[in-house]
């Protein structure tokens, strides 16, 4: 059989550690984004929605050189990490609209690892109805470095929070692979809350941020009356900005400008004030303490643009 290209990645719902954790394992939440290597006499990369990352992570390559001679598709993780070892969203920012790192100096200066935690194809032989358990073993087989899964227990989450770590995912050991698919078979338990929202405009900034945004106007996709979908708004977010994200963030959204609000229904004169509105394309992530009653973010703190998201996808996330 053919190394098969691209492959969707499974995905996790969010939720806490399961009830029968003897049926799972856990593995460490990298702070990164998904990728998928493909290995055929070269190395091709793929993130969700078959977007190219060859060019832009030739760290991957690098790692899948034990399986030169083979045929494999690779599930995990690229991570970037801080001086302190500690995984680093910010600093993966500054890669990922990167195509050629090496042109542009950072494979030293920003490098990212590959944390592999899955194998879906192996020398002809698919693997996706093996189960996770076995899927594992295999993988660990092939000398790609991939972390360890470890034991479904209160105390490595616990361990995790400790090392600053965003949390955990429990993966069901005998749970068979299905592209594209969310499943309750792996269950990702956050030590901290995180969500993708979608930029649907900006307000100016004021002092040292004058002439550029000042803060971010953020909706997601969700039901706006009984029956009725829509784009509604979730909060607004000026802080967790470096410059550098600044400018960046102001240089994509000014092409991307309209006339009026993407949201679905009105919001108050003291929201939209000065406001710059957009097309609704981009997505970020920005970390926050709770939701509040009326369905806005509390104390969101901007983390940075997720290339390897798609807007209409964007849906608040109910912890079960």
């Amino acid at each position: 059989m053919a190394v098969p290209y691209p492959v969707e990645p499974m995905l996790a719902v969010p939720g806490e550690l399961p009830q029968d954790c003897d049926e799972y394992a856990l593995e460490v939440k990298w702070d990164g984004i998904r990728a998928l290597a493909y290995v055929d006499g070269g190395v091709r990369v793929s993130g969700r929605h078959g977007a190219d990352f060859t060019s832009r992570y030739p760290e991957i390559a690098a790692c899948m050189a034990p399986l030169a001679g083979r045929r494999a598709v690779v599930d995990g993780e690229v991570v970037a990490f801080d001086p302190q070892g500690r995984p680093s969203f910010a600093r993966l920012q500054r890669r990922m609209h990167v195509t050629d790192p090496a042109g542009a100096r950072l494979l030293g200066h920003l490098p990212v690892s590959y944390m592999p935690f899955d194998l879906l194809h192996l020398d002809g032989h698919t693997l996706l109805d093996l189960p996770y358990r076995d899927r594992r073993e295999l993988l660990d087989s092939l000398g790609l470095g991939a972390p360890p899964y470890l034991p479904c227990e209160p105390e490595v989450l616990e361990a995790t929070r400790r090392q600053g770590l965003e949390g955990v995912v429990a993966k069901r050991l005998d749970s068979p692979y299905l592209p594209g698919r969310r499943v309750e078979w792996w269950v990702k338990v956050k030590n901290l809350l995180t969500t993708e929202v979608v930029v649907a405009g900006w307000r100016p900034g004021k002092g040292r941020r004058a002439g550029g945004v000042g803060s971010l106007l953020l909706g997601m996709y969700g039901e706006a009356s009984p029956g009725r979908f829509g784009f509604q708004f979730v909060g607004h977010v000026g802080t967790g900005f470096t410059d550098a994200m600044l400018e960046d963030t102001h240089r994509l959204l000014k092409p991307l400008g309209i006339g009026q609000s993407p949201f679905s229904s009105g919001l108050p004169r003291q929201i939209t004030k000065d406001a710059r509105w957009v097309r609704p394309e981009i997505v970020g992530e920005v970390a926050f303490t709770m939701w509040t009653l009326d369905g806005r973010l509390r104390n969101p703190v901007w983390r940075g643009v997720r290339i390897d998201k798609v807007p209409a996808e964007v849906r608040r996330e109910e912890r079960e």
